[in-house]
């Protein structure tokens, strides 16, 4: 049986999908059932709770073949560095008690700090939490920058006519799709070869800085003038305060531009060594991202 967390999002369920395609027997752990009603149609088991529930979490991973283990964002925290310090340690907990042996770890690039990288400090966190349990087999994932995030970024192009933030536009970043990390952590899962503590990075065919990235958006869009703004940092978490982001996650999101400005995020990664996925940005753009635009 193959646990997978975070079965509503953009990852756990495309890889509960194919566990299912491929006739292995799954459990999808969600809050909604239905949510996950076409993944119990196909046969998946559903198990309804929170992961923040200890208890609940320790028995949905007994027994399991192998584990695909990520926290889901919550943006209804008010403090959350705190939150994400108490997932680590219910995950740390469940993971020692439930006996599983094998996880594939949903992180991130930046993950090899725990300081400096906002969010990303947490994954950090439970990659060290997770490598000091003996006897189990880790491999952790560290994709680049998700290409849905930059949805965010939708309402900013299309009502003002610039994309911005406070990282510098020059600020080159490792840049992926949800779906080509689905596909790595599926393969990683049916062939479970992986032993020990291990990471691998995951991009997409290439990496790019902000400058391009609002050059490739503007020219899908009919505006190749959309300009790239550097936003100081007050000024990228006023936005974020007021587009309604609590203070420490809008805190958290700042640190890590500034965490990719000063190179942090990439401290580690060697392009030429990543595994590299097919999605290119242009795809994206063209046939995702221009329809919000």
């Amino acid at each position: 049986m193959y646990v997978i967390t975070g079965a509503t999002g953009h990852t756990g369920r495309r890889i509960a999908q194919s566990l299912l395609e491929a006739g292995k027997s799954v459990k999808v752990i969600a809050r909604n059932a239905e949510k996950v009603a076409d993944l119990a149609e196909k046969g998946a088991q559903v198990a309804l709770g929170d992961l923040g529930d200890l208890n609940f979490l320790r028995e949905q991973l007994r027994g399991a073949t192998a584990v695909y283990l990520m926290i889901p964002p919550n943006f209804a925290v008010t403090n959350w560095p705190a939150w994400m310090r108490e997932m680590v340690g219910i995950y740390e907990q469940a993971v020692r008690e439930s006996g599983v042996k094998k996880i594939v770890l949903l992180s991130s690039i930046g993950a090899h700090r725990t300081e400096g990288v906002g969010p990303i400090g947490g994954l950090g966190e439970l990659e060290i939490a997770l490598k000091n349990i003996p006897g189990i087999d880790v491999l952790a994932l560290r994709p680049g920058y998700f290409m849905e995030n930059l949805f965010a970024s939708a309402g900013m192009i299309k009502n003002m006519g610039i994309n911005g933030g406070v990282q510098k536009a020059d600020a080159t970043m490792a840049f992926i799709h949800t779906a080509d990390i689905a596909r790595v952590a599926t393969q990683r899962l049916l062939d479970l070869q992986f032993s020990g503590f291990s990471h691998e990075f995951l991009s997409g065919p290439e990496d790019m800085n902000p400058a391009q990235i609002t050059a490739a958006i503007g020219k899908a869009i009919g505006k190749p003038e959309l300009p790239y703004i550097e936003f100081p940092a007050a000024d990228g978490k006023a936005g974020m305060l007021q587009a309604g982001l609590s203070e420490t996650i809008a805190d958290g999101y700042v640190e890590m531009a500034q965490g990719i400005n000063a190179g942090f995020l990439r401290e580690g990664y060697d392009p030429a060594q990543a595994t590299r996925l097919n999605t290119s940005f242009e795809w994206f753009v063209e046939n995702e991202l221009k329809h919000a635009l």
